[in-house]
């Protein structure tokens, strides 16, 4: 059976957004069952979970046949064995690999970076000083992408893929503001993504430790 790591509990502004989602929804879209294993924070630093995962970092994967950390190289090997998730010809697997680095390497770093001032930061002097310049770079970039989009429903040859799973995720991070609203195509495309039922189950799941711990919560009038 296949095993991904995922937390017990995140902060609010954190669920929905653990990278743990990008594998569950890729496992969903290709029709794979799994089980999660939930660590605690407390669990990160510990030999054994460094031993599979060393930065202590979740998801960590494991199917039987190979053991993996990091989110964009898992969804890249469950789309591998997924024509649900990745064409069969060279040309069709060529972009959809493509635009899967573009996700995490054009487009993230500029998400992640005003993200980690907003989030983290959000009340130092120098996060302030440089938010106006952060968000005028990752403007320029949504542009960018808005257009390479053009028309289209989705980035590789029109077709859904890992693409699109790792691109969506990275602009969800964004939800905490309203800037991918101003580029309409970018906020339909990550709409019609988020309407995917594979995605809703995704979410659910990863969901579903986060709600069961806070209901768990002593009450304050308790």
């Amino acid at each position: 059976m296949i095993q991904v790591t995922a937390f017990k509990w995140v902060p609010p502004f954190a669920q929905g957004s653990v990278r743990d989602i990008r594998v569950r929804w890729a496992l969903e879209e290709a029709g794979l069952g799994y089980d999660d294993r939930l660590i605690g924070f407390e669990d990160q630093s510990t030999p054994a979970y460094r031993a599979i995962q060393p930065f202590g970092q979740v998801p960590a994967y494991s199917d039987g046949k190979v053991e993996m950390f990091e989110s964009g190289a898992i969804v890249l090997w469950i789309a591998e064995h997924s024509d649900q998730l990745m064409p069969s010809d060279d040309a069709g697997r060529a972009m959809v690999i493509t635009w899967l680095f573009a996700a995490m390497n054009s487009v993230e770093p500029f998400v992640a970076e005003l993200a980690g001032i907003d989030l983290f930061h959000a009340d130092k002097a120098w996060a302030k000083a440089r938010r106006p310049e952060a968000v005028a770079f990752l403007r320029s970039r949504l542009g960018e992408l808005q257009a390479a989009l053009g028309e289209r429903q989705w980035f590789a040859n029109d077709r859904f893929s890992a693409a699109d799973i790792l691109m969506v995720h990275v602009l969800r991070d964004l939800r905490h503001t309203d800037i991918v609203a101003d580029f309409p195509r970018l906020a339909v495309y990550v709409s019609r993504a988020e309407a995917r039922p594979a995605f809703k189950r995704a979410l659910a799941d990863q969901l579903k430790p986060f709600r069961e711990h806070e209901a768990a919560k002593p009450s304050a009038a308790g």
